[in-house]
């Protein structure tokens, strides 16, 4: 029973990836965003359950890979949908109800919004190519899915919480977020080298780049709480550009 603890805990990321899923089809961006954040953060600690256990298995492996698909995945695919909706039309869509009232129409700016469904895309050629790339088992080539995941849902938590004219109009700026869109889904496949949050070892001269980032989007989160964390995503990447793993 204990072996199958790190596969319990990635099955809860996958449950909270598909409820995310459901409120961000419905339109609630702001549940959504919290299911998906969950989890992310146990998809965090099953590989952390997993080598304390020493419980790693094959089937964890492309358990962990199924739930990111969805968490990561899908999730920030369908909640990018409905941000693009709202840019054009003022309003997120009902997917649940979309294809129940017959309104579709030959008005192009109705599909616009399905965009954001390259994210999915991408985040699933991200993920099996990590299955299969021997280059990434202690650090990352390409921005890793969680990492885009909470780029882009922190953009509904900063609209609900920290809003401000100058923030809505960037944000809810149709070309921004397919801007925005094109842009993750490159980073998450570009040949970019990018350090990884696992400690070998806990002295700083070895890990030096990770508690800086960790203290730097600490204080970034405590004073400037959502709007933090598309700062942090890039400072994830530009401090990794200087990084070489010792």
């Amino acid at each position: 029973m204990i072996k199958q603890i790190p596969n319990i805990i990635t099955s809860l990321n996958l449950l909270c990836g598909c409820v995310a899923l459901l409120f961000a089809m419905s339109g609630d961006l702001i549940t959504a965003s919290f299911f998906a954040f969950l989890g992310i953060f146990f998809d965090f600690f099953d590989g952390l359950a997993a080598r304390l256990l020493n419980a790693s298995s094959k089937v964890g492996l492309e358990l962990d890979s199924l739930a990111d698909m969805v968490t990561s995945g899908v999730v920030p695919g369908f909640v990018m949908v409905q941000l693009l909706s709202y840019a054009i039309t003022g309003n997120y869509i009902d997917i649940t109800a979309l294809f129940a009232d017959n309104s579709w129409n030959a008005n192009m700016s109705q599909y616009t919004p399905f965009i954001g469904l390259m994210i999915v895309i991408a985040s699933a050629y991200r993920l099996a190519k990590f299955n299969v790339d021997t280059r990434q088992t202690n650090s990352f080539i390409g921005l890793p899915v969680p990492a885009n995941t909470l780029l882009i849902l922190s953009l509904p938590l900063i609209l609900a919480f920290q809003q401000t004219e100058m923030v809505t109009d960037i944000i809810l700026n149709q070309w921004v977020l397919i801007g925005l869109t094109l842009l993750s889904s490159i980073l998450l496949n570009a040949e970019i080298p990018l350090f990884a949050l696992k400690f070998k070892t806990w002295d700083f001269k070895s890990n030096a780049i990770r508690y800086v980032f960790l203290i730097i989007a600490i204080i970034g989160l405590f004073f400037f709480h959502f709007l933090a964390i598309p700062v942090i995503i890039l400072l994830y990447i530009v401090l990794s550009l200087f990084w070489k793993e010792k």
